[in-house]
């Protein structure tokens, strides 16, 4: 994909749809630390629906889509000698660091979605057993600090990502550009620190 155009729009929406399957599964994965019996009845629930593996397919799709359209987009950058987004952000540090990190961010995000996988996934635990494989995982100190480092990293890529997203998609304007600044910050902390405290929480033992 080498048109600059087709590259900020597959970035975005494929962003996007990460981050509505990520708000999705941070609603389903509470129960696990407050209510633990309904979380195992909605994970057996979900893991019988015929259409999750179709579910499955189009978020590694979307994945494939986002990675690449990112990694294409920051060669073009890179080779173009283009710093404006660093210099536009000096009166935000953190908003600058977030950019800076993006790559580092979408690196451990992935680390983590690899030892994830690996853990719960291939194969999917038992009926019933979902909340106690993942408290075991958790309960391994190297475990729990990569699924920390996973949670921060997620937070930072979405520091990033909200306005970016917004600006390929020609949605950024001075009349919107606070709203979706805060925007993201409250959704990067919402997303980030609720994977973190879901992990910490299940780690020492849950809440219930």
């Amino acid at each position: 994909m080498q048109d600059p155009t087709l590259m900020r729009i597959g970035s975005a929406i494929s962003g996007l749809l990460l981050v509505l399957f990520l708000v999705v599964h941070l609603a389903g994965l509470l129960p696990a630390l407050i209510a633990p019996v309904q979380f195992e009845h909605y994970a057996t629930a979900l893991h019988h629906q015929p259409w999750l593996p179709v579910l499955e397919v189009g978020l590694a799709a979307s994945a494939a889509v986002h990675l690449s359209c990112t990694i294409a987009k920051m060669l073009r950058n890179r080779g173009a000698g283009n710093t404006a987004a660093l210099r536009s952000r000096r009166g935000r540090p953190l908003d600058a660091l977030a950019s800076r990190s993006k790559m580092a961010a979408g690196v451990i995000t992935l680390g983590f979605l690899a030892l994830h996988l690996q853990q719960l996934r291939w194969p999917r635990p038992s009926d019933g057993l979902e909340r106690e494989l993942l408290q075991q995982v958790l309960q391994q100190p190297i475990s729990l600090v990569v699924y920390a480092a996973g949670s921060l990293g997620i937070g930072l890529h979405l520091l990033h990502g909200a306005e970016a997203a917004h600006r390929n998609l020609g949605l950024l304007n001075p009349a919107n550009g606070l709203s979706i600044r805060w925007g993201g910050r409250l959704l990067a902390a919402g997303i980030g620190g609720g994977f973190l405290l879901i992990s910490l929480g299940l780690a020492l033992g849950g809440l219930a």
